[in-house]
């Protein structure tokens, strides 16, 4: 491991959280890739507003994979985000990649988003189990997007309802 930034962490527990890191920037590269998957082949009736908010979600998808790359350096470890890497462990399920209805597109990200949320809820658990408060808050920041961005894109499909 190279020098590390962080004195307060075990070299076991530094190590466990730069694994954990690297396991959720696999999903959040992926989940980027699958955005814009969606953002380039999206076809609809809310095609341009879709089309636009999918570009602002990459964003930050991408400024959230950076503060956890950049997490795993501070902890004396090495960001690992290459294609290769991504598609090896990546926890995301494949995308559709010859979707175009947008139904099907919003649905299949809406999925990913949630299952991205469920492995950020249980990383922020194991940071703090292992005392690294910080990687814990990073995580929560990451899942708070998250969440917001499942909505904002989930909620192109949700019918509601009008019963009280």
């Amino acid at each position: 491991m190279a020098d590390s930034f962080v004195t307060y962490l075990s070299d076991n527990n530094r190590q466990a959280m730069i694994d954990l890191l690297n396991s959720r920037l696999a999903d959040t590269v992926d989940l980027t890739l699958a955005v814009k998957q969606a953002h380039w082949n999206i076809k609809g009736p809310s095609f341009i507003g879709i089309h636009e908010l999918l570009d602002e979600v990459a964003d930050r998808l991408r400024e959230s994979a950076d503060t956890m790359a950049e997490r795993c350096v501070v902890l004396g470890g090495q960001a690992k985000g290459t294609t290769q890497t991504v598609a090896s462990e990546t926890s995301l399920s494949a995308y559709p990649e010859e979707a175009q209805n947008q139904v099907i597109h919003v649905d299949a990200l809406t999925e990913r988003f949630k299952q991205l949320g469920r492995s950020l809820a249980d990383a922020i658990q194991d940071a703090a189990e292992a005392g690294d408060e910080e990687t814990a808050d990073l995580f929560t920041e990451v899942s708070r997007t998250i969440d917001k961005d499942a909505w904002f894109i989930g909620a192109h499909n949700d019918h509601g309802t009008d019963a009280p």
